[in-house]
């Protein structure tokens, strides 16, 4: 999760899908640079199949990425590439399985970068060290989040939601598909920018999630396009805050989170990249690090992108540990300040 940022959001003119698919494209292409290592061509890899175990819920936006990537990487490689999504246990169970992996470079790990920067701070004991188990192999995309309601809710503004929840403490219900998602911490972030108390609700499940809030049951969650989006476009939900920094490309009509009546600069953002178990040879790492990173910069890349409300993450395979270490940093303050824990 970003910063709250004190950017003076003044132009709401925001550029079109075409725009935003070129801008993703030379976002790709930059990407692609930044992650294509200086030096020589690795060893023959991979010759056997090659697994990618992921955190992500089938049928999740990121999960949907992960199998674009996975079906090319599988054409360009000439083996197999199969996605494993062991969702659950706030990532536990896939960080388990790849560390009882070989580090071949035969086993990667789908994750979320809170599983890195969040969750170490909401357990005492963790089966699993966030900074010495795991290399980062490549930062694949972001997104930033929508509040999303029922379509028939009164609220028509993130000041309307936080006017009720003021009100009446306790009372709004946020949901999340997890206790300790970006979802869950991001709402809990919320209510201390906004000085309110909301009662959070977690869900096993992404599609559980909405279609509760669509029916009322729960009163708002965070969502993205491609989470959220189906319902959105359906008529069953709507966005009454983006937490960005500009309006979003096919959405702007929506607001940011800021300009209607939330906290100024409020921001989500999530990522998610693939690691590996550490000892993995570099040149394994270097080689997955550049064939991902040429996909990305396909020509109709962008568009899939978009789909989902994802951009590039842009930086370099080395910058990724100082990125664990700042987020790190802003989620211990976010659970310290709202006494979160996931300890029985």
């Amino acid at each position: 999760m970003a910063e709250p940022s004190s950017s003076d959001h003044k132009n709401h003119q925001k550029p079109g899908v075409e725009t935003m698919k070129k801008t993703i494209t030379a976002a790709a292409a930059a990407f692609m640079l930044a992650n294509t290592p200086a030096f020589g061509q690795a060893p023959k890899y991979p010759a056997k199949p090659v697994r990618i175990v992921s955190a992500f819920s089938t049928g999740s936006g990121a999960d949907a990425m992960l199998r674009i990537v996975a079906d090319r990487l599988s054409k360009a490689w000439g083996q197999a590439v199969v996605v494993e999504n062991k969702p659950g246990g706030t990532g536990f169970i896939a960080a388990a399985d790849v560390m009882r992996s070989p580090a071949d470079g035969y086993t990667l790990f789908h994750a979320d970068g809170l599983n890195f920067t969040a969750v170490p701070h909401l357990y005492k004991k963790m089966p699993y060290d966030a900074q010495k188990d795991f290399v980062p192999v490549i930062p694949l995309h972001h997104s930033n989040f929508f509040i999303a309601v029922s379509s028939q809710s009164k609220w028509n503004s993130a000041g309307d939601l936080l006017a009720a929840a003021k009100a009446a403490p306790g009372r709004v219900t946020y949901g999340s598909w997890q206790i300790g998602s970006v979802a869950h911490l991001a709402g809990a972030a919320l209510e201390t920018a906004s000085g309110t108390h909301m009662t959070h609700v977690p869900f096993k499940d992404v599609g559980q999630l909405y279609a509760s809030v669509a029916n009322g049951d729960v009163d708002w969650a965070f969502g993205t396009p491609g989470s959220a989006g189906p319902l959105q476009q359906a008529g069953k939900l709507k966005f009454i805050g983006w937490a960005g920094t500009e309006r979003l490309a096919g959405y702007p009509d929506v607001p940011l989170v800021g300009e209607s009546g939330g906290p100024a600069g409020f921001q989500v953002s999530g990522w998610v990249g693939l690691f590996a178990p550490a000892g993995t040879p570099r040149t394994l790492v270097d080689q997955v690090n550049r064939d991902v990173a040429a996909i990305y910069g396909q020509a109709d890349v962008p568009s899939k992108m978009i789909q989902f409300g994802y951009m590039p993450l842009l930086i370099k395979l080395q910058e990724v540990s100082a990125l664990i270490r700042k987020e790190s940093e802003a989620y211990a303050k976010i659970v310290k300040e709202n006494n979160l824990t996931l300890d029985q």
